[in-house]
């Protein structure tokens, strides 16, 4: 499965756009980590790597992206500690 299938099978977590396939993967990982339930993130980081995902995640949430990150402050601490944990 790519990343669009994955997302289109999924209307719940981008419920405000139409053209699945015309999204980034960094606008896929963020709805997913910000609105997707553990089996949606797990799903996920199979298709991408773990490594991508977490690439991905910190590029949108870390210092350079302060005041312009689009994560829940409480999704951007958890998987902060998640990927430094489980993705270095």
């Amino acid at each position: 499965m790519d990343i669009h299938t994955f997302i289109k099978k999924r209307p719940y977590l981008i419920w405000y756009v139409n053209d699945y396939d015309a999204l980034s993967e960094e606008t896929i990982v963020e709805a997913t980590l910000n609105y997707g339930n553990w089996n949606d993130v797990q799903e996920l980081i199979g298709i991408l790597g773990i490594r991508e995902v977490a690439k991905i995640f910190q590029e949108k949430s870390g210092p350079s992206a302060i005041g312009r990150s689009n994560y829940r402050p409480e999704v951007a601490n958890y998987f902060a500690l998640y990927f430094s944990k489980y993705a270095s």
